[in-house]
């Protein structure tokens, strides 16, 4: 047996890179996967290809930050798949900047997506999950476990989506819900720095020059792909690892060993 397919799964972030192959890997396994994104036509996108191989998809359209835009979405996706028993909190943006540039807007923002939009999905699907058991996966990166220049925001986001983490299994680690943690490093994301994305050089500082300051966050093994990663999202989901609660997997090549 597939080891999803008595499962519903709701995943944020489902329109594009770990969020969209943390999707596919779930519905592939049996799961039927609300994909909710901020970005209609990449949810959607997720959810087509989710369904023309055969699985069981929905998008919906959230914003993560926003109470209730979340409350709206979860609704939906109980109301059309049924009960939830995985979440997977996967979506988040970030850039780099000088810390004495950051505008209260960006902190705000950053924050309000990375560690408030974590806060509220569990919070909305955590009634859910507690009427017959379930799992929550919240998505860190290692700028959660260590300091990381230009990233004052990031970082603080990131580490707290990693105590968040923790206080979420005490407290449910007796209801029958499991809270874990996985903390990326380099993924070929379209988080990843480039001409499109928000993660650019802040002002001053030439490619060069950012690249060798980021050397020690940069592993040996390159960038993980999302499916990687999604891999093992996917076992700290499953039943293999009901002796997980509270863990904060690092998956970064070896930088925070």
């Amino acid at each position: 047996m597939r080891r999803f397919e008595r499962d519903v799964a709701i995943v944020t972030g489902a329109g594009s890179g770990l969020g969209r192959a943390t999707a596919l890997l779930l519905a592939s396994e049996g799961g039927k996967v609300a994909c909710l994104d901020v970005v209609s036509d990449a949810a959607e996108k997720t959810q087509r290809e989710i369904t023309e191989a055969g699985g069981t998809g929905q998008a919906v359209v959230v914003d993560v930050s926003d109470p209730a835009s979340v409350a709206a979405a979860i609704t939906t996706a109980v109301s059309t798949l049924g009960r939830p028993t995985i979440v997977v909190n996967v979506a988040g943006i970030g850039r780099f900047e000088h810390t004495v540039d950051v505008t209260f807007d960006d902190w705000s923002r950053i924050l309000g997506v990375n560690l408030t939009g974590t806060f509220l999905v569990a919070q909305a699907a955590l009634p859910h999950l507690l009427e017959g058991g379930g799992t929550i996966i919240n998505i860190a990166s290692n700028a959660g476990l260590m300091g990381q220049k230009y990233s004052a925001a990031y970082c603080a986001s990131k580490g707290g989506v990693v105590n968040l983490t923790r206080a979420l299994a005490i407290e449910y680690q007796d209801r029958g819900v499991r809270v874990n943690c996985v903390a990326p490093g380099g993924m070929d994301t379209p988080m990843v720095m480039s001409e499109d994305s928000g993660f650019q050089p802040p002002a001053g500082v030439d490619l060069d020059q950012f690249v060798q300051e980021f050397a020690r966050v940069m592993s040996p093994f390159g960038n993980a792909t999302p499916e990687e990663v999604a891999t093992l999202i996917a076992y700290v989901a499953s039943d293999d690892a009901r002796y997980m609660s509270g863990s904060i997997v690092s998956i970064d090549g070896g930088i925070t060993a």
